[in-house]
């Protein structure tokens, strides 16, 4: 029972890992290219990983068996850690954070190029 909690929180923490790294590497990469600059500096992007990964691990690591891992039949020694339909979450959770990122990210720098108007500064 606890071996297939084990291999079910490790499998998990990879999917979970694996989005948010994802999404943080096409985001710096992407970003750095339109915007020249990139939205995510390194020091950032290492707090981010630090952050998730800690979070991450505490909350799969203390999650207590059930007897319904013993009515699954167990995993064959050859079956890869990441499956199809976990490559299929990773992607699709990473397209839906990517989106909302790129949304807020492109609508910033065009509230940002907008022309101020001079009137609405002198009421200031």
């Amino acid at each position: 029972m606890w071996g297939r909690n084990v291999y079910d929180s490790i499998s998990k923490f990879l999917q979970f890992q694996l989005t948010v790294n994802v999404v943080a590497v096409i985001v710096a990469f992407t970003g750095a290219c339109i915007t020249q600059d990139s939205p995510l500096k390194a020091v950032q992007m290492l707090w981010v990983n630090l952050i998730m990964d800690t979070f991450a691990s505490l909350a799969l690591a203390t999650e207590p068996p059930s007897e319904a891992l013993l009515l699954r039949k167990p995993y064959g020694r050859n079956k890869p850690l990441i499956s199809r339909t976990m490559m299929k979450n990773i992607l699709g959770h990473a397209v839906y954070q990517l989106t909302i990122i790129f949304t807020l990210l492109f609508a910033a720098l065009q509230r940002d190029q907008r022309p101020q108007n001079p009137r609405r500064e002198e009421r200031l």
